[in-house]
């Protein structure tokens, strides 16, 4: 069974929501509480096991803290059929938090401890690859840049595909992107690039106008279904987790993002990050 393997961070989202956001030294009390699991790495791992359902395998790389929530977000990703066995345990460091405030009007003010994440190295990411031998690597850059750019060059050296999502974009994300088979930037991200090598192909997300395909000096363009969206939050994640996924069952180019644009567009129109992520069925009927 073909494996891909997701590098990235996995988070536990705290979230106040409905209440108005507190100035500095201010105390706010009201609105209602919520705890999620997150992490672009953890997202995009679910979003890529779903749709591949027992077409494929899907293998984390990352880290946790030796706590609660540590344990809770590696059973998590196992409960979705993911292999956390190189997700490492890090007695430590906490496992990575952020601290999400949503006010009254859908403003937000976040706050992001790393924790584990920030320890994850290349000799880890080695000896992973090495050991799980993966057909395809999607990485984000919520982890070291080290880590991915060890990724990167494994791909490299054994000819396989590399997909970069380069976000959150930091002053090693050209740097990174020029490693990547695909890579896959927001407009912002994407213009922070400038020109990269030919043999890098870049799906540019647009939102609501779907994505645009960028590859051999083609440019291509992919829509998105029109919906009237509810929560858009890690509708990225499901569009690069279910492209990584549909180019491991050989799908071709078109069609992989095709089919990751539709996966998204379904992803915003439930509440939370994962829990409007589609299983590989409804992809399926809409396919």
């Amino acid at each position: 069974m073909p494996i891909l393997a997701v590098l990235g961070a996995i988070n536990v989202d705290l979230v106040v929501s409905g209440a108005a956001l507190p100035g500095p030294g201010e105390t706010v009390v009201g609105g209602s509480f919520a705890q999620h699991h997150g992490g672009k790495g953890g997202n995009q791992a679910v979003a890529a096991a779903r749709a591949l359902g027992d077409a494929g395998r899907v293998a984390m790389i990352g880290a946790v803290g030796d706590d609660a929530f540590g344990g809770a977000a590696r059973a998590a990703l196992a409960d979705e059929g993911i292999d956390v066995g190189w997700v490492a345990v890090d007695p430590e460091r906490s496992t990575g938090v952020a601290l999400i405030a949503v006010g009254d009007a859908g403003e937000n003010q976040i706050s992001v401890a790393p924790g584990a994440n920030a320890t994850i190295d290349a000799a880890h990411v080695m000896a992973a690859l090495e050991a799980l031998t993966p057909a395809i690597v999607l990485a984000s850059l919520e982890v070291p840049a080290d880590a991915v750019s060890a990724a990167g060059e494994w791909c490299h050296a054994h000819e396989l595909p590399f997909i970069l999502n380069p976000a959150p974009a930091g002053e090693r994300a050209a740097e990174l992107a020029r490693q990547a088979t695909y890579v896959t930037p927001n407009e912002i991200e994407r213009a922070a690039f400038g020109t990269l090598p030919e043999h890098v192909t870049v799906l540019q997300t647009r939102g609501a106008d779907g994505v645009q395909i960028v590859s051999h000096g083609r440019t291509i363009d992919v829509p998105a279904p029109r919906v009237h969206p509810v929560d858009t939050t890690g509708a990225g994640d499901c569009l690069n987790g279910v492209f990584a996924a549909s180019l491991l069952e050989g799908l071709p180019l078109h069609d992989a993002v095709a089919r990751a644009a539709d996966a998204a567009t379904r992803s915003i129109m439930i509440r939370g990050a994962r829990e409007g992520m589609p299983r590989r069925d409804d992809l399926t009927a809409s396919s």
